[in-house]
């Protein structure tokens, strides 16, 4: 059954990593190029999506699929006076690395690399609109992929995590090639399978939610 696993999830990249490789081809390093219709909107996802982070000390941070690198120019544009954030973008398109790494940027504390899933474990950790495009695959086999994920980035973040999602429109639930959904059963999921509360962020002028995640604090006993 493993085997199976892995081989779904294998097409799953393949195919993900070709559609996101044409689209910055076609369109470049812009906010076309990750299917987003404009840097406000995807600033506003940037905005609710680093909720999760505390700016008043240092930390890490992973940007699961960073694509041409955005977040980082946001971070540099918006926080320029933050303490220093150690940020390492992962994504499985190579084109979208190639963008990423035109970047102007401190060495010392960026990178970007090719990759499934965060070899590191970070601060925090954050994905932007990486379950969107379902593109042809079986919805059941797609939410494996989104628990599988969101399993990788609980254990690779010691302080938290944050994704996004569509929700779903006033006509269809999951138009075609889309993945949408309400957030009650990805609260669930972390409930239940990460064993951390999700805080649901909503009503912030886009068709989606972000979800915070964070560990349950454990339990002060005040017996002694």
């Amino acid at each position: 059954m493993r085997t199976v696993i892995d081989q779904e999830f294998t097409e799953i990249y393949a195919s993900v990593e070709s559609y996101y490789s044409e689209r910055v081809t076609v369109f470049g390093p812009t906010p076309y190029g990750v299917d987003w219709d404009s840097v406000i909107t995807q600033e506003v996802r940037f905005l609710q999506l680093l909720k999760v982070c505390n700016f008043s000390a240092p930390f890490s941070l992973n940007d699961v699929g960073c694509g041409y690198g955005a977040l980082w120019s946001y971070l540099a544009k918006y926080h320029p006076e933050a303490p220093d954030i150690e940020y390492l973008g992962i994504d499985i398109s190579p084109a979208m690395i190639n963008h990423a790494g035109r970047l102007k940027r401190d060495l010392s504390r960026v990178g970007f690399m090719v990759a499934q899933a965060s070899p590191r474990t970070a601060d925090y950790s954050v994905a932007s609109g990486i379950f969107n495009v379902r593109l042809d695959q079986p919805l059941d086999r797609w939410e494996r992929y989104i628990g599988k994920t969101l399993v990788d980035m609980h254990t690779s973040s010691r302080r938290g995590f944050a994704v996004n999602f569509m929700t779903p429109g006033p006509f269809t639930n999951n138009p075609e090639g889309l993945y949408c959904t309400t957030p009650d059963p990805w609260v669930r999921f972390c409930e239940d399978q990460l064993r951390s509360p999700a805080r649901v962020l909503a009503d912030y002028g886009l068709r989606e939610f972000t979800l915070l995640v964070r560990p349950r604090q454990p339990a002060i006993n005040n017996s002694q």
